[in-house]
């Protein structure tokens, strides 16, 4: 059975992964340590500079800290490679407290982390993605195609597959009502709202999170591609948790 240490370790090593990420998520403040909205997530990339400019300019978010990765703050993710590295933060033009934070780290060739357990991707809410695609579609975001409607969710249109210049993958969800169970952008490109994690055991992690923190999660959907569960935060943010069972490895550290 994975202990919480081994949950744990399984999602910080996306530390180490180009453009790939750790979640940042606050704590409630009731006698459980339950787990509140999502504040931020970490992510390595080959070339800062280019990140930037690209945030800041296409999706209008903007720097809010620069500096270099503490020794303590690599250990706590068991990652002490990254002791010393350099980053930066950006969070959305409305002033939302979420955060992306980027530390630099050369790619590694080949390798796949999408087959990986851990985090996998991150999802931001925008307010207009239509035309968001027309303003990033010639930009060094590589998106795979226009905002779709979501068959089941009437209410989402979803840009997805869109690879940042830091080799980050994000999802681009525009939410065309407001809901109390969604954090709909406040900005032209707004917070991030989702982070998803593959996991070699999807009822086993859906209970880790409800015993040890007391966070509900919704029904196992089967997809053709893939199962899934959403664990629901604070604020209309939730974590994805995708069964990797069969098709994930222990993610190269």
């Amino acid at each position: 059975m994975a202990t919480r240490r081994d949950l744990i370790k399984g999602t910080l090593a996306g530390a180490l992964v180009p453009g790939q990420f750790i979640g940042s998520i606050a704590f409630g403040a009731a006698a459980a340590p339950a787990l509140g909205t999502i504040r931020a997530v970490t992510i390595t990339a080959g070339d800062l500079s280019a990140v930037e400019a690209a945030w800041t300019k296409y999706l209008e978010y903007r720097v809010v800290e620069r500096g270099t990765i503490s020794k303590e703050t690599a250990a706590s993710w068991e990652a002490p490679a990254v002791a010393g590295k350099p980053f930066i933060s950006l969070g959305p033009k409305s002033g939302e407290p979420t955060y992306l934070r980027f530390v630099q780290q050369a790619p590694i060739p080949d390798y796949n982390y999408s087959r990986t357990f851990g985090w996998q991707a991150t999802e931001i809410t925008v307010q207009n993605g239509d035309e968001l695609y027309e303003r990033i579609k010639d930009s060094p975001f590589k998106v795979n195609g226009p905002p779709r409607g979501i068959p089941t969710y009437p209410y989402l249109k979803a840009m997805g597959g869109t690879t940042g210049p830091g080799g980050e993958k994000i999802h681009l969800t525009w939410i065309t009502e407001k809901r109390p169970d969604l954090a709909v952008a406040e900005s032209f490109v707004g917070r991030v709202f989702i982070v998803t994690q593959g996991v070699p055991d999807l009822p086993q992690a859906l209970e880790w999170y409800k015993t040890t923190f007391g966070n509900q999660y919704s029904p196992i959907r089967k997809l053709p591609s893939i199962a899934l569960s959403v664990v629901t935060l604070k604020n209309g943010t939730k974590i994805e948790v995708d069964d990797f069972k069969d098709k994930g490895q222990p993610r190269r550290k």
